[in-house]
């Protein structure tokens, strides 16, 4: 089975269309998927979540979304809104939202 992580960093909310819709589609073929906010990208959960984007909806059913970097949230004033969803504020390299533990357990990085 292919393990596939979407390490999103443009704000672009057009862009991150695309990765739910692939990201959905590759969870749907059997593929383990996962979502992370970083950099810019850290602005659209909050946007998706009050607009109620169903696609951000169903990555949240299907448990893709791992998670919001923590520093950047902080950097770009997102952090009260972004804490306030409930989803994991990740930190683990140097205040930011690692990949080295989804490489080193051999997934496939795809960064947007």
């Amino acid at each position: 089975m292919n393990k596939i992580l979407f390490y999103a960093m443009t704000g672009e909310k057009m862009c991150f269309q695309h990765v739910l819709l692939n990201a959905l589609d590759l969870s749907d073929a059997g593929c383990q998927v996962r979502i992370i906010f970083e950099g810019a990208s850290v602005r659209l959960p909050s946007q998706l979540s009050s607009e109620g984007n169903r696609l951000y909806q169903k990555a949240q059913e299907k448990n893709l979304i791992a998670g919001i970097c923590l520093a950047c949230s902080h950097a770009l004033g997102v952090y009260e809104a972004n804490a306030a969803l409930g989803l994991p504020l990740l930190d683990d390299m140097s205040g930011h939202a690692g990949m080295r533990s989804y490489i080193t357990d051999d997934w496939q990085v795809v960064s947007i």
